[in-house]
């Protein structure tokens, strides 16, 4: 009996080392884009800021890297005698590299008071978009705000106060409260630049996050280029203006189309698309038709020529200080104080596989993070030095998950009022957001490596008591 003890404690012992040895090393970090999930090489990157005012307008200046320019951005591809979109939106990169970089701005003025502490955090909620739980079409399209009256198909950025449960994304506070709250300031102003939906026409789209995300009051800088009735581009190049009816895809594929190349549509360089033309495979037409835009929409422009050069984008914004929008936008004061928060998409991703910044102060001629300075004349000359900022992969962390205590160990600080930037770095909040994105898995391992070795001290000792015994009899 002993014996047979013996022989089952030595096989136990060496069942968990051999299970420990095979799957050490082998960890639970691995891509699946079938859970939206995607993680890049790089979890950190660096961003330049600048910053001065005139008393007029406000100008804003951007530096980052970035491997080369992703100035394309959504085609449609006559392929097998039909025409085919690449360029959507897809967990990590865009696999043809059909997808261009993008710099935002997030501003505030105290309004939003969670904002200062916690930055872009505070507009994640639950079960958004791209998210490995994210909230199907059909049941936003259901929701009779957000769906039904407001024709969202997903949830995007939303605030804290809009919301009656921070744990439920559908449960948008009555129209009467959204009113109160946005006439309150209860919004962020986003700044939305983009290299090709907004580098040809030197404009930048205007937006701003309240109960969702929403372009201004007025005609964006661009619309959609899709007739779904007929399933082709409702326009072409104009052959007599522009030379072509479309774009040659291997140029595309081969990225030999440059800044001072035609790669985009122009509304004024389009007439109504001719299904009879004799297309030819690979033809090529962009999904998005560029325009100057109007209204409130169209008030951020760019300054000069944003460019790419020796791995570097440089862009310069400016917008008037005071738009006249105030439900709309931010008005910026002389003196006063503000808050910002960046993000850059590079490397062909979209939607929320972006670097993002923690929030930053902004002065103008005020004592900040960062000190828009000012000039006189029309356009400043940037002499002032780079702030420099640190952004980070942030991973699918959720303000209702932050403010869990369950799910959270800082959420009492978040409770306290604590800012982020007291207990966490940029680095620590990169891996801790791709930690989320691995919790289940993690947890998992984790009690399979802790019952193994339960597993191997169990089988030592009982291995050698029964030694023991065996010598002394």
């Amino acid at each position: 009996m002993k014996q047979a003890s013996l022989y089952a404690s030595i096989a136990l012992f060496a069942g968990s080392f051999a299970v420990i040895w095979a799957t050490q090393g082998t960890g639970v970090i691995k891509n699946d884009l079938s859970r939206n999930i995607f993680i890049p090489a790089e979890l950190t990157m660096p961003l330049q800021v600048k910053a001065a005012y005139n008393g007029r307008d406000m100008f804003f200046r951007y530096r980052w890297p970035s491997e080369q320019p992703g100035i394309y951005h959504d085609m449609l591809k006559f392929e097998g005698g039909k025409w085919v979109r690449y360029g959507r939106s897809v967990p990590g990169p865009q696999p043809q590299g059909i997808y261009e970089d993008r710099v935002t701005m997030l501003v505030d003025d105290g309004s939003v008071p969670e904002f200062e502490k916690y930055g872009g955090y505070i507009t994640i909620g639950d079960r958004m978009r791209f998210f490995t739980n994210e909230a199907s079409k059909e049941e936003v399209k259901n929701q009779p705000y957000l769906g039904g009256k407001k024709n969202k198909s997903e949830v995007g950025k939303y605030l804290p106060a809009t919301r009656s449960d921070v744990n439920d994304w559908a449960s948008v506070v009555p129209e009467d409260d959204l009113a109160a709250l946005r006439e309150a300031g209860y919004f962020l102003d986003l700044w939305h630049w983009r290299a090709h939906r907004s580098n040809p026409i030197d404009k930048s789209d205007d937006q701003f996050v309240a109960e969702a995300r929403y372009g201004d009051s007025g005609k964006g800088p661009f619309f959609t280029n899709w007739d779904g009735d007929n399933q082709q581009p409702k326009l072409m190049f104009d052959p007599v203006s522009t030379g072509r009816n479309a774009l040659n895809w291997d140029d595309l594929a081969q990225r030999k189309l440059g800044f001072d190349d035609l790669y985009y549509l122009r509304e004024d360089q389009a007439v109504a698309f001719d299904p009879d033309r004799n297309w030819a495979e690979g033809d090529t037409i962009p999904r998005r038709v560029l325009r100057a835009g109007e209204g409130s929409r169209s008030d951020i422009s760019v300054v000069g020529k944003a460019r790419w050069k020796d791995g570097f984008w440089d862009v310069a914004l400016v917008r008037a200080m005071d738009t006249g929008n105030p439900l709309e936008d931010k008005a910026m004061v002389d003196k006063r104080v503000y808050n910002v928060a960046f993000a850059v998409h590079r490397n062909a991703t979209g939607s929320r596989w972006h670097y993002v910044s923690l929030p930053v102060s902004l002065g103008l001629d005020r004592e900040a993070e960062l000190n828009a300075v000012r000039f006189e004349g029309a356009e400043p000359q940037w002499q002032q030095p780079w702030l420099d900022v640190a952004l980070f992969y942030p991973g699918q962390v959720s303000w209702p998950m932050l403010v869990d205590r369950e799910q959270h160990a800082g959420a009492e600080q978040i409770a306290e009022g604590v800012p982020v930037k007291v207990r966490h770095s940029e680095k620590q909040l990169a891996l801790y957001g791709v930690e989320m994105e691995f919790k289940d898995e993690i947890q998992l391992q984790w009690l399979f490596t802790m019952l193994a070795g339960l597993g191997l001290i169990a089988a030592f000792g009982v291995a050698a008591n029964l030694l023991m015994t065996r010598k002394e009899g």
